[in-house]
């Protein structure tokens, strides 16, 4: 039997062939918003076609969001230029094949449960810190979806009500405005205030402090600068307290970690939340850990889904 998995990203259309033994054949593409809302569901089905080796079982879609998963769109997303992007219906029509579409994240703890280190677990959340930053929870082996499909949205759990810190969607004080790789930059210039020009950052940065990067503090705090080292603990502490909320609601067995940010730099991600979680549960501290599916962990998850439909 052939499963068809589908990642849809900011930046990145990913879709593979797939089994009981994993991902088979791969192929990749950037996203192409320059042919109407209809355009990406159309080049996700050239897509399939590359690669599936005759005619699949079914489809699991897993895609940035917000989503509306009654509907099967994408809607309001920050990061294509429409605001309703049909993705289950045309796929449907055009393979006669059942497509359930679910968040990146919600689709990513499916295939934590199913092939990477969840296995035998029936309480667990993914967490992705990336561009952005987000989450799935699978809790008494129920994945949770909410109204709409876009359950748990980690990332906007508020850190400080009264914050000055302001978040890509708007709001003040969100978790993913500290510690997304999109707004590290930006939190880490209110950190170092004018210790950067005394810092390693000042000499990758070339001196111009625009030029920040969230890759550029992390190589820095690699390279046993203070300043760097400083705002990666500050960050870690912020990161604590997100990962004892998600622990506090959903009692969780296992956390497993991805994105960019983690992937990139487990110890410095991961050791700060280890060191400083114990200070704001109330539950029993749960395993943390980096995800053994990497980069594919969306991709893998969306088999997840596509075996179980």
């Amino acid at each position: 039997m052939s499963y068809i998995a589908v990642d849809i990203g900011a930046t990145n259309v990913r879709v593979a062939t797939g089994g009981i033994d994993g991902l088979h054949e791969k192929v990749s593409e950037l996203t192409e918003t320059g042919k109407g809302a209809s355009g990406v569901s159309h080049q996700i089905i050239r897509l399939i076609e590359r690669v599936m080796e005759g005619p699949p079982e079914t489809i699991g879609i897993g895609s940035i969001g917000p989503i509306d998963m009654g509907k099967g769109e994408i809607t309001n997303t920050p990061n294509y230029p429409f605001n309703h992007i049909p993705i289950s219906q045309p796929l449907k029509e055009h393979f006669s094949v059942k497509a359930s579409l679910v968040n990146d994240c919600a689709a990513a703890v499916l295939g934590e449960q199913r092939f990477g280190a969840g296995k035998g677990y029936s309480n667990l959340v993914y967490v992705t810190i990336s561009t952005g930053l987000g989450g799935g929870a699978i809790v008494d082996n129920h994945l949770l979806k909410g109204k709409d499909g876009n359950a748990p949205e980690i990332g906007h759990i508020t850190i400080d009500p009264y914050s000055d810190i302001k978040c890509g969607c708007g709001s003040y004080g969100h978790w993913e405005a500290y510690a997304s790789g999109s707004n590290i930059p930006k939190y880490a210039k209110k950190l170092m205030k004018l210790s950067w020009r005394r810092s390693l950052i000042a000499d990758l940065t070339g001196g111009d402090l625009d030029l920040l990067t969230s890759k550029t503090i992390y190589d820095a705090a690699k390279q046993g600068d203070e300043v760097a080292l400083g705002v990666v603990a500050e960050i870690g502490r912020i990161n604590a307290v997100g990962f004892a909320n998600i622990t506090n609601v959903f009692d969780p067995e296992l956390i497993t970690v991805g994105g960019s940010i983690a992937l990139n730099n487990p110890r410095l991600v991961l050791d700060p939340i280890r060191e400083n979680i114990d200070k704001h549960l109330i539950n029993r501290k749960p395993e943390i850990m980096v995800t053994p599916l990497g980069e594919d962990a969306v991709l893998i998850g969306a088999l997840a889904l596509a075996m179980r439909a």
